[in-house]
């Protein structure tokens, strides 16, 4: 089986009143290859006539943002000109490419009524080849999302990007990543492979799971070492996991606020677009 490395347990971070636990980067820990940052909000509940998700206008370049809705929603819109609101069970996926600004806030209804709200959001590096391809947004609901069923019921393999067992997921990664978020019952059993040239994005968002022999609980991220290619997963627990592997881009990685390049040069010449108007306009 392959190795774990280290265990790393996310940080309490809260924003303003919304809880977040903060996985990667960490004091222990920068990335993943290709796998940048992970913010983990909630679960909470919000009483109704609410102020919502903090997230207004704000920009991107050089990466990807994949958002996960477990509870909730989240309104999206941004300089391209995407629109959308999506609900629990749906997922979010954005190219920055070479810049957009975007806001993700709740919708209209969820600040009115309140409610139960639990996010994820997921950054991948893009090469330095498509740092500066085109904006993109992509948002689907829960009904869009392929899935798989195994262990007589008690796993459910959802397919957010790349293949698992020849069946496709939502999404193309532009670079190759394998994205899932898997949903175990109590003594649900799990047995795959993963390419040992992958490095893998192993996260435990909630109950305790058996993994390659060593106990994990939720709020953790497990760094593997890339030394065999079998994965053997038992949940302890009801568990719900956030899964992911790819090819490492090994390049330099700058980042600085919402940006991620190569150089700090690149850094420095987002900033100046970003001033300049270059990154679309944002009308409310």
């Amino acid at each position: 089986m392959r190795s774990i490395k280290k265990i790393h347990k996310a940080a309490y971070a809260p924003i303003a009143d919304l809880i977040t636990y903060s996985p990667l980067p960490s004091r222990s820990l920068q990335q993943i290859d290709p796998f940048l940052f992970l913010n983990h909000h909630g679960p909470q509940h919000y009483k109704p006539r609410n102020n919502g998700l903090p997230f207004g206008p704000h920009p991107h370049r050089g990466m990807e943002t994949v958002t996960f809705i477990l509870d909730g929603d989240i309104m999206h819109k941004d300089s391209a000109g995407h629109e959308s609101v999506i609900t629990a069970g749906g997922v979010q996926y954005m190219t920055a490419g070479r810049g957009l600004i975007h806001a993700e806030v709740s919708s209209p209804a969820f600040k009115e009524k309140g409610g139960g709200m639990e996010i994820l959001q997921l950054w991948l590096n893009l090469p330095s080849r498509l740092k500066m391809t085109e904006p993109n947004y992509i948002g689907l609901q829960k009904e869009a999302i392929p899935t798989i069923t195994t262990d007589n019921g008690n796993v459910q393999i959802n397919l957010i990007s790349g293949e698992w067992e020849g069946k496709s997921g939502a999404f193309t990664s532009q670079i190759g990543v394998h994205l899932n978020t898997i949903y175990f019952k109590p003594g649900g059993r799990l047995t795959f492979t993963v390419p040992v040239s992958h490095n893998i994005f192993f996260y435990v968002i909630r109950g305790k799971l058996l993994v390659n022999g060593q106990t994990i609980e939720a709020l953790h991220l497990t760094e593997f070492n890339n030394d065999d290619e079998l994965m053997q997963l038992e949940a302890q627990s009801e568990s719900i996991v956030l899964f992911g592997h790819a090819e490492p881009l090994n390049e330099p990685v700058v980042a600085q606020g919402p940006f991620v390049m190569n150089t700090e040069e690149e850094i420095h010449q987002a900033y100046e677009d970003y001033r300049r108007g270059k990154f679309g306009s944002w009308t409310n």
